[in-house]
Parts: C-alpha cells; structure tokens; sequence
C-alpha cells in the first residue's frame, strides 16, 4: 500500500471527522467489569447490538445508533439483561462498579485495576452556526466533558484501596487543556490525532518525519486505539463518564444527550461550561477532586438543572427525570460523586 506524506495523513483524518447530520440518533457503550478475570473472545449478537471482549477483566455491550434517547435506553436495558445472562453461563459476575471494590488480602482473582466505562455517540450536527451547528457541538462536547466526569465519577480504588483520585481513568487525562484546540474541528481532531502517541511512544507526526512508511491501515488503527473524553469518529464520541452502580448507566447517556441536542439546554450548559477553557488543571482537578471542586460544582448544577428542565419539556418519562433529579439531589447538590460512596464504604470497613 501507498505510504502517506504527513499532509495526507492529516487531511484523510480531517475528511473523516465529521458526518454532518441533524441530532437525534444516540448510541450507547457500556463496560462491562468481570470476576474472575476471563472474559471469552470473540463476538457476541444481542438483541439489538453485540457483546465484545476489551480484555480479561472488562467487556463492551455496544448498542445500534438509535432514533432518540429513549429507544437508545430500552435497546440497552435489552442488551445488559441478555449480556450478563451470557457472562453467567461462563460462571463470571458482572461487578457493579467502574473498578475494583476488593479487599487487597482478598482472593487471587481480585480485579486489580482494570476499570469501565460509559461511552455515548451522537451525531456531529449540521455545518454552518447555532445550537445544532458542528462547531458549537464539538467545543460544548469539551467544556462539558469535565463536569460529566467530575459528576459521575466512580473509580476511587486500586488493588481495593484509595488512590487519592475519584476517578484513576480521568486521572490518565489529568494534564489534558480544557476546551478543543483551536481552528476549524476537523482541522483541530486532525491535529490532536496527528500528535498522539502511538505504542511506540512516537506521535504520527515524529514517526512519518523520522522516515516511518505509514499505511492508511496504520492511521485507522490509531484512530481506533485513541480514547480521548471527545473524539470524531464521524459523529461525536463521549468517553467520560465511569460505570454507575444499578440501572445509573442510563444518567451519563442522558445528561450528554440532552445538553447537547436541546437546543435551548445546549445554550443553558454553554453558558454553564464556556468559562472552564480558562480554568488551570481542570481535569485534574476532576479526577481527583470531583464536586468539591466548587468551580466544577457550579457548573454541575447548572446542567443538571438544564438536563432535568429539557426532559420535562420534552415529556420524558417521570421514572427517568425522577432518576435525574434523586442523582442531583444525592450527589450534585451536596458536592459528591458516586466515588464518595465506594470511598466511604472502604473507610468503614477499615
């Protein structure tokens, strides 16, 4: 196959960043945390996605793009039901938390420090300005992303003990700048992507000019490895909340789905969130310290608030704003996160 110059690279990777489309379509990840660690390989069809093995500790029930959030959530709630029936039959439990909540002197199968995740899709919006605008989307996606992982942040322990973090998977994004880079989106992914390091520690960028010979299949696989809290895939890649305990997976989905495709709630939430690009270490500030970070408490309020008005607006059903308004009450507006749970719970037994 043909060797790509730096500028081919860069511009295949613009071409590919977006697909402009009204919002509406959702679709929905969720990581799934095993005990033992030995998920089998291959893939699984559900009932409306597939099952797919991450690795040993963690699998992925990946759902269909969906016409609406609530088909995306029943389409979920379908395919976790039909995934964890699979894990049991290999003799697995399916652990509800982001990361491991046993003891260091527990038994050998502990889960370490594998972690899970919630990942959300949305349509990358139209060319052109407003609330639905491409642009818009891409820099609300990024000053938002903070607050949704502050919020929702679930991962305290290491080897059963804590870390000095609330979340040890946003603490691998702890130097990243608020806000995406500047310029035009698909220049800007283009950029980020371009400058990632790859497995052999070198950005594309450095590898291409040291004289590497880079296949398109090369540039596909890195932008399939790269996991950043926002990415282009097309349509927009939330990666930012950790797995929630029960039926909570569904709060992360529907706090992203709706800041971004109301347009009066995506006004509200930039409002909220557009003051964050000037904030230092913000995302450190979100792995380690949550809601107690005033700054990002405020912020959180604000967008829960939004959240919850546009669900009402738009006749949600009352057991999902209910679930909205019990998380806003129990974590958002005491200035916790579902992390302080677990955190208190190890505590207790110490």
């Amino acid at each position: 196959m043909t060797a790509l110059t730096e500028q081919a690279a860069a511009d295949l990777i613009a071409a590919g960043a977006f697909s402009p489309g009204l919002p509406g379509f959702v679709g929905i990840a969720v990581d799934l945390l095993l005990d033992p660690a030995s998920a089998p390989t291959g893939r699984r069809p559900l009932r409306h996605g597939f099952l797919d093995a991450r690795s040993p500790r963690v699998m992925v029930v990946s759902g269909p793009p969906s016409p609406g959030l609530d088909v995306a959530l029943r389409r979920m709630t379908d395919d976790l039901a039909a995934s964890t029936r699979l894990v049991e039959q290999h003799r697995l439990t399916v652990v509800d938390q982001a990361t491991d909540t046993v003891h260091p002197d527990g038994p050998e199968h502990a889960l370490g420090t594998a972690t899970a995740g919630i990942r959300i899709g949305l349509e990358a919006g139209l060319d052109g300005g407003g609330a639905l605008g491409l642009r818009h989307r891409w820099a609300l996606a990024h000053t938002l992303a903070p607050v949704l992982a502050a919020a929702f942040a679930n991962a305290p322990l290491r080897h059963g003990r804590p870390t000095g973090w609330r979340s040890v998977r946003q603490a691998l994004r702890r130097d990243l700048p608020v806000g995406p880079p500047a310029g035009d989106a698909r220049e800007s992914w283009a950029g980020y992507v371009m400058g990632a390091r790859t497995a052999s520690g070198r950005s594309l960028r450095e590898a291409i000019r040291a004289g590497a010979r880079l296949t398109e299949s090369d540039l596909q696989r890195h932008l399939a490895a790269l996991r950043p809290p926002v990415a282009a895939r097309g349509h927009l890649e939330l990666d930012v909340a950790d797995r929630q305990p029960g039926r909570d997976w569904r709060l992360p989905a529907t706090l992203a789905t709706v800041l971004l495709d109301d347009p009066r709630a995506s006004e509200e939430a930039w409002q909220a969130t557009a003051h964050l690009v000037g904030e230092p270490r913000l995302w450190e500030r979100a792995a380690r310290d949550a809601l107690t970070d005033s700054v990002l408490a405020a912020a959180a309020r604000d967008c829960f608030v939004a959240a919850y008005a546009a669900l009402a607006r738009q006749g949600a059903e009352r057991e999902l704003r209910d679930a909205i308004a019990d998380f806003t009450d129990k974590y958002v507006h005491r200035g916790r996160c579902p992390a302080d749970d677990v955190l208190d719970q190890v505590a207790a037994r110490s």
